[in-house]
C-alpha cells in the first residue's frame, strides 16, 4: 500500500517513527513534511500535499491511503477535506479507525499526535489500514451524495 504522511511541528517525531514502522510493514510510505522542526511552521499545504497525492493515486489506479497528524489532529483533518475526493476522518479509538472505512470508505485518517502515544497511533493506523470498505449500499449512497456535493454543490436529500 502506498501510503502519503504529514505532519506540523506536533507530529514531527510520531511522523518519523510511524514512516519508519509502517516502511517495516511493507508500506511504500512518502513524506509530504516537514523536514525539520519548527514551533511556527503551518499544517495546511503540507496535508493538502498528502491528500493530492492520495487522489492522484487513487485516480492512477494505486492502492493509496495517507495519514494526517498534529496536535490535535482537526485543523489537519479539515485541510485535508478541502482536497476533491479525499474524505479523512479524525480517528482516536479503535471504533472511529474501523468504522472510518468501513462505513465512510475514508482515504486519510487524521490524529491527534499530542492525545496519543506512538504506539496507541501506531495501532489505529494498522486498523484503519487493514479495514475494509464495506461497500453496502447505503453507505456507497451517502458517499455519492457527498461527491455530488463536492464537485457541483448540488444538495441531495
Amino acid at each position: 500500500m502506498r501510503i502519503h504522511i504529514a505532519t506540523d511541528h506536533a507530529g514531527l517525531e510520531l511522523s518519523h517513527f510511524l514512516i519508519e514502522e509502517l516502511t517495516k510493514d511493507g508500506h511504500n510510505v512518502f513524506d509530504h513534511g516537514p523536514d525539520h522542526y519548527d514551533a511556527l511552521d503551518d499544517y495546511p499545504g503540507f496535508c493538502i500535499n498528502a491528500a493530492l497525492a492520495v487522489t492522484a493515486d487513487q485516480k492512477a489506479g494505486v492502492e493509496a491511503l495517507g495519514i494526517v497528524l498534529g496536535g490535535s489532529g482537526n485543523g489537519e483533518q479539515i485541510a485535508a477535506n478541502k482536497v476533491e475526493g479525499i474524505r479523512a476522518a479524525l480517528v482516536w479509538n479503535e471504533s472511529t479507525a474501523k468504522l472510518a472505512r468501513e462505513h465512510n470508505d475514508a482515504n486519510v485518517i487524521a490524529v491527534g499526535a499530542r492525545q496519543h502515544t506512538q504506539e496507541e497511533v501506531l495501532h489505529l493506523i494498522k486498523l484503519f489500514i487493514a479495514e475494509p470498505f464495506s461497500n453496502d449500499e447505503r453507505h456507497v449512497r451517502r458517499i455519492k451524495k457527498i461527491g455530488i456535493y463536492e464537485t457541483s454543490g448540488e444538495v441531495q436529500l
